[in-house]
Order: structure tokens, then sequence, then C-alpha cells
């Protein structure tokens, strides 16, 4: 069967010697702790991506000049595939995922890939390594491609080497609290990002200017940030790791794009399937004040979370300058259920493919 695999890919292929699979736990998953034997790899150097190649996944070696580790150049995406049968795995969305990394690349100033290559790659590690794939319902191969700044320069400009790389894992649940109602807490000393900046692309260092106030969320009890704009301080926006949806009277309402907001793919879903359903959907610019005086006047239903790692979260509580919303904390609300439900039935191959979401990979 490697045979068969390597012989039907047009990258250079090294296996590993072992197998390093002895060493996961499937019964407890921990999220991006342990990683598949196998990794993609492709660089760009003369002006031109170069030929791709899976080898074993490890360490590399890099000198201290590394442009990444100076400038931040780099970009992400964050994907699952789905075990269905002994013979099937579902990769969500993943069009959808290439255009919103090609995307990314654009705003970086980082070459963009083709997504045949990136198809070609997610297949053969997926077939390469199925035995990582975890089988239970809730989990998932976790599937990371990233591009990098790799030229050993230092000088602000955009580098002319970057290394394109995919590595995957088995994960369980990204939160702690599972599909239990999480706790988001505002804050007016940080914002994190701008229109006009980085926050609508997968790039690294959004991420890393988030940490300080989730910490700090943290550390008050909260899952959390609940991000508002940068420049009012009223507008909601996203959550640290997922985009936010409010359910108000019969009509979802989801904060608008408006060039600081990560373009969620599983964002895009639930409106999707909301506007199957027949639901009143809205994406707008919406206030935090709005937000409070929907639960005052008993309007707001429920409040969710979407994103590739989590799927849907459930929010239970809020806090803002003092003033509190709690809705249900012990379960999540019909709706949010409702969606979960519909899109990892669809993951899983346990629901119809109506909308072509999943591509299948017969391993």
């Amino acid at each position: 069967m490697m045979n068969e695999i390597i012989s039907n890919t047009k990258f250079d292929v090294e296996l590993t010697n072992e197998s390093r699979i002895h060493e996961v736990d499937f019964d407890n998953l921990v999220f991006g702790r342990k990683f598949s034997d196998h990794m993609f790899e492709m660089t760009y150097e003369d002006g031109q991506w170069q030929q791709p190649k899976v080898k074993p996944y490890g360490a590399f070696e890099i000198t201290p000049a590394m442009n990444v580790l100076h400038y931040g150049q780099a970009v992400f995406e964050g994907m699952k595939a789905f075990y269905v049968d002994e013979d099937t795995v579902h990769i969500f969305r993943p069009k959808v995922h290439h255009e919103r990394f090609n995307r990314s690349c654009r705003r970086l100033c980082i070459p963009e890939t083709d997504y045949d290559t990136f198809i070609e790659a997610l297949e053969t590690l997926i077939k390469l390594d199925k035995q990582w794939i975890p089988q239970e319902s809730g989990t998932a191969l976790y599937l990371r491609p990233f591009i990098f700044a790799s030229d050993d320069l230092l000088a602000a400009r955009s580098s002319d080497k970057f290394t394109y790389q995919i590595i995957t894992s088995p994960v369980g649940a990204y939160y702690a609290e599972g599909f239990n109602p999480v706790s988001l807490t505002t804050t007016d000393e940080y914002v994190r990002a701008v229109s006009g900046g980085t926050g609508d692309s997968k790039a690294a260092g959004n991420y890393a200017g988030s940490f300080l106030p989730a910490k700090k969320a943290k550390e008050e009890g909260y899952t959390q940030v609940l991000w508002l704009d940068a420049k009012e301080h009223k507008y909601v926006e996203e959550v640290g790791t997922m985009n936010i949806h409010f359910l108000i009277d019969d009509t979802l309402v989801t904060p608008a794009l408006t060039g600081s907001i990560l373009p969620g793919v599983t964002r895009r879903s639930i409106i999707a399937l909301a506007e199957d359903w027949g639901l009143n959907v809205e994406e707008r610019r919406i206030t935090i004040d709005e937000v409070f005086e929907a639960h005052e006047d008993g309007s707001l239903k429920e409040i969710f979370g979407s994103g590739t790692a989590a799927v849907v979260s459930p929010v239970g509580f809020i806090n803002h300058k003092g003033r509190t919303i709690e809705l249900d904390r012990e379960k999540p609300g019909k709706f949010a259920k409702k969606c979960f439900d519909a899109i990892t039935d669809i993951q899983y191959g346990r629901a119809e493919d109506k909308f072509g979401w999943v591509h299948e990979v017969k391993i």
C-alpha cells in the first residue's frame, strides 16, 4: 500500500524508519501535542516553488538570522480530516481553506501556492499516516499548513526564500470545557486588530499579541477574551480563537467582516446552514451595548462561537466593565447544538453533504 501511495504522487517521498504512534494515548488526546509520522515540505527560492517532498516528521536546522524569527513573516491554516469508515476520510472545506491561505499569503507578501499541490499533499499525508486518524466522534486529524520566511538575512523587507510545510496531529476537544458553555470577558486595555492591518489574515503574529490579554482573562476565571473594535471599543468583533454569533429572537446576527475579523470557514458554514433553514440572517456591526440590551429585554436567546478547532462553542457568560450576561452555563442552546450536529454529521459522513463541503479521501 505504501508503494502504491508513493508511485501515485508527484512528490519525492521519504518514509520514516520507525513509527511513533505508540507514544499516543488515543483515549486521552490533548490538542496539538502529538504529531504524525510524516510531514510535507516545499521551498520557494529563485522566484519559484521547488520540488515538493514528503519526509519523516522531525526537527530541522535554522540559523539565528532566519528572517521569520525577526520580522514574523508567516501564515498558517487550521483544518481537520474526519474518520468516516475504514476506507474513507473527509477533509472539511479544503478549497475555502486554501483560498484563505492564499489571501493571507498575499497580505503578508508571501508567494501563493496552487490548490493541486495543496490537496495532493493533504491526501498523501492522510494515506501514509491513516493509522494516526482517531476514530471516535469528537476527534479528528488536525491539518496544519504553514509558510514562513526562511532567508538568513536581517533586513526589514520581504524574504526571498520561504518554507512551506504541512504537519498533522490527532486531536480531541480544543477547549477543556468540551461542548459546555464558555465564559468571556471584554478588555478596554488591549486591541486585537484594526481595519487595514492583518486581522483578517491568518498571520502568526496576530496571535502572539493576544496571549497576554488571554492570560489575564484566564487568571480572572474566563475562558477567552471577547474582542471589541480597536477604534471605538464598542463593536463586537470576535473571540481570541473563534468567530462569534448572537441569536436575537429569530435572527442570527454575526459581526460583519470589516477588515479586522478573520473570515472563519465554520462561520461561513453556520451562516449557510441558517439561511438554508429559513432563519433570518444578518451580517452587520453589532455593539456590545446592543447585546446587553437584547439580554435585558429577553430577546437574546443564545451566544456561541465558531471555529475549526472547537466547531461550535456555546457561550454561557460575558463580562463587560462589571456588567454581566449570564445564559445557561450548564448546557448549550438548542440552535448552537443544531449547528454543531449539522456540521459534525456532514464531517463524519453521518448526513448528506448537499453543500459539497467535504473532500473525500479513499484510504
